[in-house]
């Protein structure tokens, strides 16, 4: 695998002593460290805080597994990052994601695999990732169903992926 493509240096895990007690986090958390912490150690503090944040978002909240990979993988394919869809199929499909849940979000329009509850996250995550701005009626909606603290932690998500997958692309992290 040829990295050459990458916007900026790759730190080598274990070559800069002042990064070890952020690695170790990493590798306690993700058991390695990926291409993406590979770029992200380049800034010790924004290694540090993007490690925590996404392991709040992806291991701490309470969004069920699959609506978090589900909208995860629609962020990925709305931005454009590839690494990032690819690196999240496993997880989509170990939250039970089907085939064709997980290549429908590839579909301009959502098609009707989905139940009306997935429909309505992504078209959240549509929003969102989209618009920016994210309607009234459809907030209230998803407040309904999910209640104060599991929103936050919904659009908290559906933000953070907007963050890991723009930060890919701007960089050219792919494989």
């Amino acid at each position: 695998m040829t990295t050459d493509h990458i916007r900026v240096p790759l730190v080598v895990p274990g070559t800069r002593p002042e990064l070890a007690d952020v690695e170790a986090k990493i590798l306690s958390e993700r058991g390695r460290i990926s291409l993406l912490y590979q770029v992200l150690l380049n800034s010790k503090p924004i290694a540090q805080g993007w490690e925590a944040m996404l392991t709040a978002v992806r291991n701490r909240t309470s969004v069920d597994p699959a609506i978090r990979e589900l909208v995860i993988l629609r962020v990925a394919v709305l931005n454009q990052a590839a690494f990032e869809f690819d690196a999240h199929v496993p997880h989509a499909e170990k939250a039970g994601l089907s085939q064709e849940k997980n290549d429908g979000v590839r579909a301009a329009d959502v098609p009707q695999v989905y139940t009306d509850l997935e429909r309505l996250v992504l078209e959240l995550t549509d929003r969102m990732t989209r618009d920016v701005t994210v309607p009234a009626e459809l907030m209230q909606q998803i407040q309904s169903h999910f209640g104060v603290t599991e929103t936050v932690e919904l659009v908290a998500t559906v933000a953070a992926y907007n963050m890991v997958s723009r930060f890919l692309v701007a960089l050219n992290v792919s494989h």
